[in-house]
C-alpha cells in the first residue's frame, strides 16, 4: 500500500479555505468519482482504492491519502495534481 502525505501552507481565512477545499472536492467527485463528507474541519474522501482525508488547520492544509495497489502505481501523478490544484486554490 502506498501513502500520499502533503502540508501545505495557506493565509485564507478558514471559512474561505473551507469553501477552496469543498470546490477541490466536487472536482474530484465529478472527475474520479469519490465520495466525500466532513466531520469537523476535516474532509474525508474515499473510492475505490482510495481513501483519505483532507485536515484543514489554522495556516495549513494536512492531505493524506492511502492508494491500494492499482492506484499506487499513479502515485507520483496523483500526488503532482494535487500539489497543483493546492497551488491554484491556496
Amino acid at each position: 500500500m502506498s501513502r500520499i502525505d502533503i502540508r501545505h501552507p495557506h493565509t485564507l481565512p478558514l471559512a474561505q479555505a473551507r469553501k477552496a477545499i469543498e470546490e477541490v472536492a466536487a472536482k474530484l467527485e465529478d472527475r474520479f468519482q469519490i465520495e466525500y463528507h466532513w466531520e469537523g474541519d476535516t474532509l474525508h474522501f474515499t473510492r475505490s482504492g482510495i481513501d483519505g482525508h483532507i485536515a484543514l488547520e489554522d495556516q495549513a492544509l494536512h492531505v493524506t491519502a492511502k492508494l491500494g495497489f492499482l492506484q499506487a502505481m499513479f502515485r507520483d501523478p496523483i500526488e503532482s495534481e494535487i500539489k497543483r490544484v493546492l497551488g491554484e486554490k491556496f
